[in-house]
Formats: structure tokens, sequence, C-alpha cells
């Protein structure tokens, strides 16, 4: 079965913000070279984060070069507002993105957030809808897999759909299989990463660290296996190399995890930068984006190497 193979800008975070003259086209020149057949794109500040400004010249020549490229584009935002789900969901048609990926920034009580976020979700599907754009929902360190799949059905709109991240349920202490088995009839997306999880006695609390794709311990095949007999055909790399995160306040162990033991197994020190970094502060910006390819280059070759132990032919 074809592929998609596409790559997320997070991937090459500190490029972006350290190596001088690194912007969005050199990235997707870069994913060109790398294989990949389509972008994901973080605009996910005031200035558009990786587009580098919100001008419309910007978005016109990164739309014309990955035309040229014959690349597929996915553009990232937080928050669903009304106001500013709006203005993204233009931005996005004139990307020529087939979706926008955000995730909810109300406060509350979990059946709080889950009631804004699915009245604001409501209000600009039709929108969506207008301009050809999908939402995609992430999972993305808030909601259980039942509470995401709990929006998208209120709101039940074909325009609305969920981005399942392979490892952003282990902030809820949710296991990402039991995650997916209750998003699955809703996924358009996906974030192909991995994680490991490092005790507090070495973290200052409970966290969930990015590390190269291949050395941690989510379980790739089997989470990419479920995606492929749904039907997904496009995966979307990240590198989370030197990311981590806290367990979400309040959030108690889902049925099914025990922590220490499968993808909330700990990595035990000592920690090889090259690996999992806690405290970026301690390397060079130099460092930092030398480090950062390392983990893109390992990390790539081993997505490949798990879709094609699933039979997959990569476009």
């Amino acid at each position: 079965m074809q592929v998609e193979p596409t790559i997320h800008s997070y991937s090459l975070i500190h490029h972006f913000a350290l190596k001088p003259g690194f912007d969005c086209v050199e990235y997707a020149d870069l994913a060109a070279s790398l294989g990949f057949r389509g972008i994901s794109l973080s605009l996910n500040n005031p200035n558009y984060r990786h587009l580098g400004g919100r001008e419309g010249w910007r978005i016109d020549r990164l739309r014309d070069h990955l035309a040229g490229l014959g690349f597929s584009l996915e553009i990232d935002t937080s928050g669903t507002t009304p106001a500013h789900m709006e203005e993204m969901l233009r931005v996005a048609a004139r990307l020529g993105a087939r979706s926008l990926r955000t995730y909810t920034r109300h406060g509350g009580t979990v059946p709080q957030m889950m009631e804004a976020t699915t009245r604001d979700l409501a209000a600009v599907v039709s929108l969506a809808a207008d301009l050809g754009v999908v939402i995609v929902l992430e999972n993305h360190e808030d909601f259980t897999g039942p509470e995401l799949a709990r929006i998208v059905e209120a709101v039940d709109h074909p325009n609305l759909k969920i981005l399942y991240d392979y490892g952003n349920s282990q902030m809820v202490l949710e296991d990402p299989e039991a995650a997916l088995e209750a998003v699955l009839p809703h996924v358009h997306s996906v974030h192909f990463k991995d994680h490991v999880m490092v005790r507090p006695d070495h973290a200052g609390r409970l966290t969930v660290a990015g590390v190269p794709v291949g050395e941690g311990f989510l379980p790739l095949d089997r989470l990419t296996r479920r995606l492929l007999d749904q039907g997904l055909r496009r995966f979307t790399f990240e590198n989370v190399w030197a990311y981590s995160a806290g367990i979400r306040e309040g959030r108690e162990p889902q049925p099914g995890v025990t922590l220490g033991e499968g993808s909330f197994a700990y990595l035990e020190p000592p920690f090889d930068p090259a690996r999992v970094v806690l405290d970026q502060s301690r390397l060079t910006p130099a460092e930092l984006v030398a480090l950062e390819h390392q983990a893109l280059v390992r990390g790539v070759q081993a997505f490949r190497a798990v879709l094609e132990r699933q039979g997959c032919e990569i476009l």
C-alpha cells in the first residue's frame, strides 16, 4: 500500500530559532531532500511562528514554492475561539493547506473545557467547509481519547476531525493504544513521534520526554498498523528530541496504565544528550542545532523502517 510521508516543522524547531537564515522555504527543501512529500507548518503564535511573519507575500511565496515541489501542506495553530479560527482558516485556504490543526486553550474543569471547545468549533465548521479546509483537533496534553471523541461527535460535521498524536495521551496518563481506539473513526492525520518517561527524582516531576523516533518506548509498529488498517495513508513525522512535559495536574493513571511499564517505562540515567535532553540551557545553540539534525536523520530512518515493516510503499 502506498503512503504519503510528511514532516512537521517542530522537527527543526532549533534550526528555526537558532540557525541563521533557516526559514520555511529552506525547511521545505530539506524535507524534499529527505524524501518527504509534504510538510506541516506551525503558525502557532501571533507572528505565525515558522512562516516568519504575517505578510501576504510570505504566504504566497510558500504556497508557490510548495506547488513547485508538489508538496501537501497542513498548518498548525492553537486555541479555538471563533475569531481566531476564522482568521486561521482563511490563512490556511490562501496557503493551500489541506487542514488546520488546533487544540483547546480553555481552562477550568475538563467538562467546562469540553463544553467551551465544542461551542467554539461548532461556530466555525461551516466556514471551514466553505473554504475547503478540514479542522483537526489534536489530543494535545489536555483531553483523553474518549473526551476528544465526544467533542467531535457533539459538533458532528464532516469538516471537523481528529489529529492523533502518538504520544500526547501520556500527559493525561492514558495509554496511547487506548487513546487511539477511542478516536480512530475520526482520525484525519497523525503526529508520528517517540517518547520515554523520566522519574521525578531525575526530572523534578514525573515527565514525558521526547527522543528520536525509534529510541523510545511507544508501540510505533502497533499504532501504525492500526492506523493503516483504518485507512490512513498520510503519516506526519515529528522529531521531538529535547522536548519534555509534565503530567497534567489532577490526572490519575487510566485503566491499563502502570507507571514504569510498557509505553510508560522509565529511561534510567545517565542521560545521553543525543537521545534525551531535560534542560536545554545546558547546551549551546550550535550544539542544539547539531544534535537536533542528528536526531532528525536517525529518526527518519526509523520512521521509514516502521512503515516498511508494515508493508508500505513510501511515495
